[in-house]
């Protein structure tokens, strides 16, 4: 996945350098020559650089964090929590040690819980320290809807709130086609469906591989995060981050609507949601909950 989002944010010219880092030498040196070339057939300004040591991380603007096993068939996001949290602190010491200013994209798995490890193991700012993953929820429900509908491509805004895991929290009525909520286009039962789909969506591609998961999509929109960061476009995205008095919860991460800009997370955005979705959305953060406590009681 790291690598896809490399090569994605090379050959679009969005950052002036790029650095991969991998605990296989020779692997992260052939992934960057392979992109560097890839940047220069595109006529891309970006140069893409392999990290050899951590120093090769200093004045680093952005750290995007992909580390960690992969799911495999059988596996859950939170059969990966012991062994990735294990990796995300190894990880956030060298960042804090050579670039403590980045705004730091966690990516790895189980999501919410690996931005709260981030945090706690760097003691960074909750503005500094964002998860990708509503973003990619929220474009696998739009692919839904739209396979559902048989029109609309292009012009569907879903939204996903929750944790990153099988309690993700779809918000139909916040979705639209051209505008128009698909709760106008679609009935009961077929938005019902497209929920569940959406819960499963990262499950089926696993399924599918059975060696890895999904890397195009969470790729792509973890490039469009990295955009809004370097650019200050001050976009809305759906993202995992710490919450502070917001949707009545303390110290949990949770998948919410926040503006990206310069800063990292510089607002964050409550939606008014309905008793349904409220009480879809307290059983999403207890899950996300059971994991942070476990990983409290093992590292803290």
């Amino acid at each position: 996945m790291g690598s896809t989002l490399a090569f994605t944010l090379a050959t679009n010219g969005v950052c002036s350098e790029i650095v991969l880092k991998d605990i296989r030498e020779n692997f992260v040196k052939a992934m960057a020559l392979d992109i560097s070339q890839a940047s220069n057939a595109s006529k891309s300004h970006t140069v893409v650089k392999a990290a050899l040591t951590s120093k090769d991380l200093e004045n680093s603007n952005i750290v995007v964090v992909t580390a960690g096993i992969a799911r495999k068939p059988g596996m859950s996001r939170n059969d990966l929590l012991s062994t990735n949290a294990k990796i995300m602190k190894s990880v956030m010491l060298e960042i804090k040690e050579n670039c403590p200013d980045a705004i730091i994209i966690v990516v790895s798995n189980p999501l919410d819980a690996m931005v709260y490890s981030a945090l706690k193991f760097s003691n960074f700012s909750n503005t500094q320290v964002v998860g990708m993953a509503g973003i990619l929820d929220s474009a696998r429900m739009s692919h839904y809807i739209l396979e559902k509908l048989g029109y609309g491509a292009g012009q569907i805004e879903s939204s996903v709130m929750g944790g990153h895991g099988d309690d993700m929290v779809p918000l139909p009525n916040h979705s639209t086609v051209a505008g128009v909520c698909i709760e106008n286009l679609l009935n009961e039962t077929q938005i019902d469906e497209i929920v569940q789909k959406t819960k499963n969506g990262g499950l089926e591609i696993v399924k599918l591989l059975e060696t890895g998961s999904a890397y195009y999509a969470p790729a792509y929109a973890t490039s469009l995060m990295v955009e809004a960061i370097l650019n200050n476009q001050k976009r809305i995205y759906p993202c995992a981050v710490m919450l502070n008095g917001e949707y009545g919860y303390e110290n949990i991460v949770s998948g919410v609507p926040v503006m990206l800009g310069s800063k990292g997370v510089e607002k964050i955005i409550q939606l008014n949601l309905t008793q349904n979705q409220k009480l879809a959305f307290d059983k999403s953060v207890s899950s996300v909950r059971e994991l942070t406590n476990i990983i409290d009681k093992e590292f803290f």
